[in-house]
């Protein structure tokens, strides 16, 4: 079987998320791919779609399509699989604010596929309202890529991690007053951020790591404890965090805003926290970094739980789904 995958930008850590990491297992699998970045112009996607007739079927990463790319991919395509892991339908930057140029290509997009994969029930949810065809995939990690054996520093620095990308660092901005708190409260902890951008505490030290394929699984395995925070709207309740599963599979305690997947991949009480407001989160926090027990054991928890989300397993979830769906178009 072969299938032309088609995104927008396939340097993005989403795609990287939800397709590129199974590559291979597709391959293996029998599942030919070939990767095609979508270009501008209406005339070079018409000759890009042109070419699906070639494929056994097309795997549509997040873009949302106009008409004429929708009438084009439509035409030359055996089967459509549209997989999509943020709140697309909604603005970032204006998330209450009901956007028709971006539910209108939304609906067009969930409408025209075969099958729609996505990463939380609820972006299912709003998938079917125009689509009988919806399943859930969570994201997966190689959970082996952490060194979840790999011991932290010996220095005794508590360390907070938070890894993630430069549009994404503003949910960390946002509890700085937590963090600086801590930092008031105990003098042995320090911040690390990894990431492309960074930022300065006036009561704690912040270790600035440059985030790195080959190294991010060391450079959380030394830490200690692991935040997710994020505001909690239409926009945000569409995040499939990933970095909750990397604390986890790194062997860190989370502390994490109860939104978006983080309510599915954090078991609150047994792999971390729940915090909703200031108090709680350094109420959290400062119980993690007061009990090197409770880290240790809700640690190892942690591990266990991101081992259901190894890439593994979702790559084996991820090859059922695209042959149940090309395996309907050659009947």
């Amino acid at each position: 079987m072969d299938i032309l995958v088609v995104s927008n930008n396939t340097n993005r850590a989403s795609f990287r998320q939800r397709i590129g990491v199974y590559l291979n297992i597709l391959q293996a699998e029998g599942i030919n791919c070939e990767v095609a970045k979508l270009p501008s112009g209406l005339l070079a996607c018409r000759r890009l779609f042109k070419k699906a007739a070639n494929y056994d079927g097309v795997f549509l990463h997040k873009k949302k399509l106009n008409f004429l790319d929708a009438f084009w991919l439509r035409k030359y395509s055996r089967k459509i699989i549209y997989n999509f892991d943020d709140a697309v339908m909604y603005s970032e930057n204006n998330p209450n604010h009901n956007s028709w140029s971006r539910l209108i290509p939304f609906r067009r997009t969930v409408k025209l596929a075969d099958i729609v994969i996505v990463g939380s029930s609820y972006l299912a949810q709003h998938a079917r309202r125009f689509s009988t065809n919806v399943e859930i995939l969570p994201i997966g990690l190689k959970v082996s890529d952490y060194k979840i054996n790999h011991s932290p520093k010996t220095d005794g620095k508590i360390r907070l991690a938070w890894i993630g990308s430069k549009s994404t660092l503003k949910y960390l901005v946002a509890i700085k007053p937590v963090v600086e708190e801590i930092g008031l409260r105990f003098n042995n902890v320090v911040m690390r951020i990894i990431c492309d951008d960074f930022f300065d505490l006036e009561n704690m030290p912040v270790e600035k790591l440059r985030w790195s394929q080959e190294t991010r699984g060391v450079d959380l395995a030394e830490c200690e404890i692991g935040l997710a925070p994020l505001p909690d709207d239409r926009f945000t309740q569409g995040k499939c965090s990933f970095k909750v599963l990397e604390y986890a599979a790194a062997g860190l305690p989370v502390v994490a805003s109860p939104v978006g997947t983080n309510s599915d991949y954090v078991l609150d009480g047994v792999t971390g926290f729940f915090a909703t407001d200031i108090d709680e989160w350094i109420d959290k926090i400062t119980q993690l970094v007061e009990n090197h027990q409770l880290r240790k054991r809700m640690g190892a928890a942690g591990t266990a739980q991101a081992k259901k989300f190894d890439q593994s397993v979702i790559g084996k979830q991820l090859v059922e789904l695209i042959t149940e769906c090309l395996r309907g178009a050659a009947g």
